[in-house]
């Protein structure tokens, strides 16, 4: 993560953000919240939902990016229009409990989140680059990715970060589309699907999956580390706002399409059922090589690099965000510091908190990736129906009536359907 100059003036910022003109400036953030924000049980959820409920659900896909933009609209415009992060104004205007509650919620989430992330980079780069056998070569690649990833961003700061971010999700979307187009889908049906808002019966579980893979698309708490990208980006007024729609549309089209492809590859393959996670993505790359003939072998191949940029790219986003979320939750230290989400972030607590992140869920790379990965989407689904309330609330407060924060009609409309929608995901997978 990179520095901040404490010195450089507002206008100073603003005019680097005025001669800035490359794409990768101006869609920059948004970019990053849909590289972190697919990872491998985007992927599983994709496919599985595909191979069970076929291609009439692709307009969840559309659905379900379009909702998480408009979350991480209201968490742009409540930070544009007061200065402070979501979750600082949340702390501010409940009991210190609810701080210390929401801190035990993310460490937990860190940890299962951690270990899925490394166990599917290494499930994945063992079936590019394999590394003597499956079980060794998992957990090698797994350590070694969180390594890289933790030099990445301590060495190249926010830069080169963002430029990997690019590169990752650039590899990840090419080549999934490419192996989409190749499976030859049918066409009308898929455009059908995008349109019709159809939820087969699927012997009783159409519902719960429609509702999966809607809340899987996009991801879950580190929808929260966009303020601190918009912040690297000198974002820092309500004037900000329209780059903020136009980079998170670009991100959530995206991430759209993402999802949309891995719909259409799990309707055509024959999928197992009973796997999950990156073993899925493995027999996902293997089934392309036998039933998609002379194209079979090189979208196999494509599939699988471009699942391993998918995981990738998630591991180096949160690696490199989380800490700092974390940090802006603690209690503010006035040291020279980091910049991150809301008020400045400590160096050293950074670090730590990073190394630890890094290591610590490298306990769960011997054991199944499905056991953790169930962990790791009942906490993150828990998140979202907290995120869509606390936006609905913020507007009620005293530092949202100073600053002019408000929801609109539709804004409002939106996030009690989010709300409901996923409360009751939340409450389906914790009783589950």
């Amino acid at each position: 993560m990179c520095q901040s100059d404490p010195t450089a003036s507002p206008v100073a910022a603003k005019s680097t953000i005025i001669r800035s003109h490359s794409w990768l400036d101006a869609l920059g953030p948004g970019i990053l919240v849909a590289a972190t924000g697919v990872g491998a049980g985007d992927l599983a959820g994709g496919a599985l939902a595909g191979a069970r409920l076929k291609l009439t659900v692709l307009w969840v896909c559309l659905i379900g990016a379009a909702l998480k933009f408009v979350l991480c609209e209201g968490l742009a415009r409540w930070q544009l229009s007061t200065g402070s992060s979501v979750a600082d104004g949340v702390f501010k205007s409940t009991p210190p409990v609810v701080r210390f509650t929401f801190l035990v919620y993310v460490a937990a989430w860190s940890f299962c989140i951690g270990g899925m992330l490394m166990s599917a980079c290494g499930e994945c780069a063992q079936a590019v680059f394999p590394i003597g056998g499956a079980s060794n070569g998992r957990i090698i690649h797994g350590i070694l990715h969180s390594l890289a990833a933790i030099l990445l961003v301590r060495i190249g700061g926010f830069r080169l970060f963002e430029r990997m971010m690019a590169i990752c999700i650039g590899v990840m979307f090419f080549t999934v589309v490419l192996a989409a187009t190749l499976s030859n889908p049918d066409w009308t049906a898929v455009l059908r699907g995008l349109v019709t808002p159809v939820v087969p019966h699927a012997d009783g579980n159409g519902v719960p999956w429609t509702l999966t893979l809607m809340a899987g698309i996009g991801g879950t708490l580190t929808m929260l580390c966009y303020g601190s990208w918009i912040r690297e980006k000198s974002r820092a007024d309500i004037s900000a706002l329209r780059a903020c729609r136009i980079d998170l549309a670009a991100g959530y089209l995206m991430t759209a399409a993402f999802g949309v492809c891995m719909v259409i590859l799990g309707s055509r393959l024959p999928v197992d059922q009973g796997l999950k996670g990156a073993n899925l993505i493995t027999q996902i790359s293997q089934d392309m090589q036998l039933q998609l003939g002379e194209f079979g072998r090189v979208a196999g191949w494509l599939f699988r690099i471009g699942a391993w940029g998918a995981v990738f790219s998630s591991l180096l986003g949160v690696w490199q965000s989380v800490p700092a979320l974390i940090c802006d939750m603690l209690p503010k230290p006035a040291v020279p510091s980091i910049s991150g989400i809301g008020q400045r972030v400590d160096r050293r607590h950074y670090n730590t908190i990073q190394l630890l992140l890094g290591i610590v869920p490298a306990i769960c790379l011997p054991f199944s990736l499905a056991n953790v990965q169930k962990v790791a989407g009942v906490t993150g689904s828990l998140f979202l129906p907290m995120f869509a309330l606390s936006l609905l609330l913020l507007g009620w407060t005293t530092a949202g009536k100073q600053h002019g924060f408000r929801n609109g009609l539709l804004s409002t409309s939106v996030l009690t359907l989010s709300l409901l929608l996923f409360g009751y995901l939340a409450a389906q997978r914790f009783l589950s």
